[in-house]
């Protein structure tokens, strides 16, 4: 049972926040708890700076214990523990998820291979856990398939060695490459390198879940593999509302294109188009600025010398290192002439034109150079609309997306098999195959099982998490009997699979 000392309580509200049950109100600036919804998780009393919280190792009236995960939670008459899985009805702890075939998540999926291990019997959506280690896991069931007897162990794994690779479609500068990614004011990651066209964050990993803010990176993995709405704090840059699936939100407003390509893939994309809208083409990007007038694309179609330079540096001929920004195509171009540091009267000509514009067609000026050599803004043309649509038209929505990451051992072996090197040797010799939720999971080369899982095949809520801290995954191993059998499975616990189960939800 908890107890508040409201002597040491300062109602700081860090309790309130972390409490996974809500449990937790502050009333005239103390915390209270509502011994209805409290499951004695013990959260709060380890967040508490000034150690007002204590836990009374005396189990509640009606309260259930449960074995699921290492906490185990006193879950009182009609709650649920910590991690949101088990409900006390009467006494008893059922799921509040039924378990779900694969017939039941496989349009969420998508096609897959048919080879007979390569997707699961039953998937390990509502299974349960297999803690501690000593025994097999929750579901170890058995199909046949075109004469080959096939078998799927399942089980919710409680993972430390866990994190979300968050991608982020667009070019928008949000926060330099290792800037912290917060919740709140609380560090849940960091900004990662990047990809084509895409931000990366990393949210969590093992240090982080261990680390003070735990209960937040394990809350904030969770919402986002389950594809909720999240807010995002960058430190030094922007505000992000995140969801997979959705566009992003970057400081209060929707993205909705994707770059096509580079600045110098885009004029090697559109060349022929670009070249009948202006006499020189700027396509700006904060990693390669490109320049038609000296890209192997403009010489490809003809595009005579401008006189053009540009301020930013040089890579290769039409090609400039960009930088990072605000500006125009995530650069820290504001007004689109100051990409021009000067331009050469000896080559330029009175009345040629300059198209400047970035690698999703969004926005776009057009100048005309005067007498004297200056550029001189002027209408957009038609030709450069329709240059502009060309690029815009050719680009993807900008979406969030995101890989579920994780090691696992442990438990999540051992309740496979009683040889857990075996279970090892055979996913990376491709004889048992590692799914996650039923979606495909890619399992990454060297040691031990470390896997990535799309989170956008997956069933919203299939993931939870556990104040050890740690985010729980549904995994799934399935091969042949015979090589279960080889390896040292838990054959005793074979059970053959029932379609007409009441649990299946397919």
């Amino acid at each position: 049972m908890i107890q508040i000392s409201e002597k040491s309580c300062t109602g700081c509200g860090f309790c309130m926040r972390d409490c996974p049950v809500a449990a937790v109100t502050i009333h005239r600036k103390k915390a209270q708890i509502d011994t209805e919804t409290c499951v004695s998780c013990g959260v709060c009393s380890r967040v508490c700076p000034e150690g007002a919280v204590s836990v009374d190792a005396n189990r509640p009236a009606d309260t259930v214990e449960c074995e699921a995960c290492p906490i185990k939670c006193q879950v009182p008459q009609g709650a649920v523990g910590a991690c949101r899985r088990y409900l006390n009805e009467n006494g008893h702890l059922l799921r509040t998820t039924a378990q779900l075939a694969y017939a039941a998540v496989k349009d969420e999926i998508g096609p897959l291979p048919a080879r007979e291990i390569q997707t699961p019997v039953i998937t390990a959506i509502g299974a349960g856990t297999s803690y501690p280690c000593c025994k097999p896991a929750p579901g170890i069931v058995t199909e046949n398939r075109d004469g080959v007897d096939v078998v799927t162990v399942v089980t919710e794994v409680p993972l430390s060695y866990s994190s979300i690779l968050l991608k982020i479609d667009t070019d928008i500068f949000i926060g330099k490459e290792g800037a912290e990614v917060m919740v709140g004011k609380r560090v849940v990651g960091m900004v990662e390198t990047e990809q084509y066209g895409s931000k990366m964050l990393h949210i969590g990993g093992v240090n982080r879940l261990t680390g003070p803010n735990g209960f937040l990176v394990a809350r904030t993995i969770t919402d986002i593999a389950n594809r909720k709405p999240v807010k995002l704090k960058i430190s030094g840059g922007s505000r992000l509302t995140v969801q997979v699936g959705n566009p992003p939100e970057i400081d209060g407003k929707p993205v909705q294109k994707m770059r096509v390509g580079c600045g110098s893939a885009t004029l090697g994309i559109f060349a022929p188009l670009l070249k009948d809208a202006a006499d020189e083409v700027i396509v700006l990007d904060s990693h390669i600025t490109g320049q038609l007038s000296q890209h192997v694309a403009g010489t490809y179609v003809g595009v005579n010398p401008t006189g053009v330079s540009l301020i930013f540096r040089k890579s290769t001929p039409g090609r400039y290192f960009g930088d990072h920004g605000s500006g125009w195509g995530g650069t820290s171009i504001i007004d689109p002439v100051t990409i021009i540091s000067a331009i050469d009267m000896n080559v330029a000509r009175p009345g040629m034109t300059i198209l400047v514009t970035e690698t999703t067609g969004e926005k776009g000026a057009m100048f005309r150079v005067d007498n004297t050599g200056a550029p001189v803004p002027v209408s957009m043309t038609d030709k450069g609309k329709k240059a502009l649509a060309a690029i815009s038209d050719a680009c993807e929505p900008s979406l969030v997306s995101a890989m579920y990451t994780a090691g696992s051992g442990g438990s999540a072996r051992a309740g496979v098999t009683r040889y857990p090197i075996k279970l090892t040797r055979a996913v990376h010799a491709s004889k048992a195959a590692l799914t996650v939720g039923g979606a495909p999971g890619f399992v990454m080369p060297g040691g031990g099982i470390s896997f990535m899982v799309d989170v956008g095949k997956i069933r919203k809520g299939a993931f939870y998490w556990t104040p050890t801290p740690a985010t729980i995954c549904p995994l799934e191993y399935t091969m042949t009997v015979d090589d279960y059998r080889e390896m040292g499975g838990h054959v005793e616990a074979m059970k053959p699979f029932d379609a007409a189960d009441p649990e299946d939800d397919g």
